[in-house]
């Protein structure tokens, strides 16, 4: 194990107002490997083999060599009835609270009349969906609350949730318990590519679904590309290693500063966790904090590996330049721990979600705070946003043209039709037109 002491790394952005982006700390593209054309393998040999191709690819990568990979409904409540009861209660108050924030943000439909014509849009819920749930350094059951309950609210039709099987062919029991407390309505013993294949192509046991979410490693999230962009599924926005980023002033405790870095590289050696201040005193007592914690945390080598990779304090000016730096990185998670916290984060324009305030860490985030965790992560956050009740549903445009309507619009698509040389567009029009004068409208 790595005894060296835990020196997180400083940026002096001070007097530098240019665009900082390419001196912010990031997970090596070199840290990632390269699993474009294994990927594309599993998928090819799943859409062409399927279950026999699935069973090769989990006896390869999971170690276990079964062919049936539906999880009994009996097996998912002897493990729910089995979850520490604590544990238990815990899902369920997270579940009402993420469902209460989930409900509100549902799409609403609408409608109205302009001009004579009646329009409006839709939401219709997606018939099928994929969720992936991965196993890993650890496994997360709030992952399947995340996922799952939005998509109850958006009232998807079915839910197929895969996950990895252990070498004993079992998935995690703390994950099974949560999909039956959440309803999901099948759980599959499939993790990485192939199980994006599986719900993409569908199997003879694998039913295809219309779109997957979730999060996971390089191979799913290369496979969730690769299927999107043949057209074969649609997925959620890439959620990759988790990063945080924390503005703060000389108003912010150390220690409450410390240890949210520290929270957030617990999940992975790729983390990114960044404190951005123009106070030299807190980064300075931050500093020691962070070493003095990660030396006695039971994750301290994942801590230390991401915290050394891509850990770092920035010294800038003042609050106004550590907006300007955030809104350059586009956090996964901001946390603003200032005088005047909620002034401050109304002036952030990228960040997948902020945390307001000393007393909210973003571990609250990770679990029951409400708004999703699964967020957009690697810069993504400047075009897009955390999963939501939205990324269930699909908007469906509707218009209804009358006479009066119809008349109105009659000379844009005579004189747009004509522009772009389409005859049997003007057609199409007057032949209604002539239909009306005729009586036969």
């Amino acid at each position: 194990m790595d005894t060296a002491p835990l020196d997180l790394r400083r940026i002096d952005l001070r007097g530098d107002r240019t665009d900082p982006s390419d001196r912010l700390p990031r997970p090596s593209p070199d840290a990632v490997a390269d699993v474009r054309d294994v990927v594309a393998g599993v998928l090819a040999d799943v859409r062409a083999r399927g279950d026999e191709a699935v069973a090769e690819h989990t006896a390869r990568f999971d170690g276990w060599e079964g062919t049936e990979w539906a999880v009994d409904e009996a097996d998912l409540k002897a493990a729910l009835d089995g979850m520490d009861p604590d544990l238990r209660e815990a899902l369920e108050t997270a579940r009402e609270q993420v469902e209460w924030f989930h409900t509100r943000s549902r799409p609403q439909d609408w409608s109205g009349t302009h001009h004579g014509a009646e329009m409006g849009v839709r939401h219709a819920p997606i018939r099928r969906v994929g969720l992936y749930v991965p196993g890993g350094l650890g496994a997360y059951p709030s992952t399947v609350l995340m996922t799952t309950v939005p998509a109850r609210v958006a009232g998807v039709g079915e839910i197929v949730l895969c996950t990895p099987p252990g070498r004993d062919g079992r998935p995690n029991p703390t994950i099974l318990g949560a999909a039956h407390l959440v309803g999901v309505d099948r759980v599959m013993r499939i993790g990485g590519a192939q199980a994006i294949a599986a719900m993409a192509f569908g199997t003879a046991q694998v039913p295809k679904v219309d779109k997957v979410v979730g999060p996971g490693n390089a191979f799913v999230a290369e496979a969730k590309l690769q299927a999107a962009a043949a057209g074969t599924i649609g997925i959620d926005a890439m959620a990759g290693v988790t990063e945080v980023l924390l503005i703060a002033d000389d108003s912010a405790d150390p220690t409450l500063v410390a240890t949210s870095l520290i929270a957030q590289a617990e999940h992975d050696p790729l983390v990114t966790s960044i404190l951005v201040t123009p106070s030299l005193e807190l980064a300075d007592a931050v500093a020691p904090i962070v070493a003095a914690e990660v030396a006695v945390a039971p994750n301290r080598e994942r801590i230390t590996a991401a915290l050394r990779g891509q850990g770092a304090i920035i010294l800038v000016d003042d609050l106004d330049q550590a907006v300007e730096v955030s809104d350059a990185f586009a956090p996964e998670h901001l946390e603003i721990q200032t005088r005047e916290p909620r002034r401050l984060a109304e002036r952030v324009v990228t960040a997948g979600t902020v945390f307001i305030g000393v007393q909210t860490p973003t571990a609250l985030g990770d679990y029951c705070a409400g708004p999703n965790h699964t967020l957009p992560t690697g810069g993504t956050a400047r075009f897009t946003g955390g999963l939501s009740t939205a990324d269930f549903m699909v908007p469906i445009n509707w218009v209804e043209f009358g006479a009066d309507a119809l008349d109105r619009m009659a000379p844009v698509v005579r004189a747009l039709g004509q522009a772009e040389t389409l005859p049997a567009h003007v057609r199409s029009l007057e032949a209604r037109l002539e239909a009306r004068r005729d009586g036969r409208l």
